[in-house]
């Protein structure tokens, strides 16, 4: 009787595999890696200027906004602020992940976010600006992943989930908008 020897399920590359075994340096980038690195570390340094502009957009109207009758808007602010900061802080990681330095340099943080500060004193100013600037950020991360398509997949996900959280951002400044308008 012969014996069976295991197969390989088929499209596997096995020496792709070991490979990856090997050059540890370039921790989780693999040589299978399909995507131009440097351009999509670009790309998200880019985001993560966006996210850090958002931030300080949505903290300063959080704390600049005032009044009682105010108080579900602020928390939305404050709300919106932290996962913003959720959002840098993935970038951020996938930026490391892919070998790259986080550009975190406030002098030119405004020149290469998407989005834009803004100094309202009003609140439906501020609500207004925080809905362009999702809308902004939602059209910017829908061409970032429709660059990327499926050469970088764990960067289109977060993409994709960054994306999705924007769009409920957008919705609530909507609903802020039509509700206080």
């Amino acid at each position: 009787m012969a014996e069976s020897t295991p197969t390989q399920p088929a499209g596997i590359d096995t020496e792709a595999i070991r490979a990856a075994a090997r050059n540890l340096e370039d921790g989780a980038v693999t040589a299978g890696y399909q995507g131009n690195r440097q351009a999509v570390i670009k790309m998200l340094n880019d985001a993560l200027a966006t996210e850090l502009v958002c931030i300080n957009r949505y903290k300063r109207h959080y704390y600049t906004v005032s009044g009682r009758e105010n108080a579900a808007i602020k928390a939305e602010f404050l709300a919106h602020a932290n996962e913003e900061q959720q959002h840098a802080d993935w970038l951020a990681e996938r930026i490391v992940q892919l070998n790259g330095d986080p550009d975190f340099n406030p002098a030119t943080l405004l020149a290469r976010s998407h989005a834009e500060y803004d100094a309202s004193e009003d609140v439906q100013s501020m609500v207004r600006a925080n809905l362009i600037a999702e809308r902004v950020a939602i059209e910017a991360y829908r061409q970032m992943i429709q660059q990327i398509d499926d050469t970088d997949p764990t960067t289109r996900h977060l993409l994709i989930k960054i994306m999705a959280s924007e769009e409920e951002h957008a919705d609530d400044m909507r609903d802020m908008l039509t509700e206080h308008g």
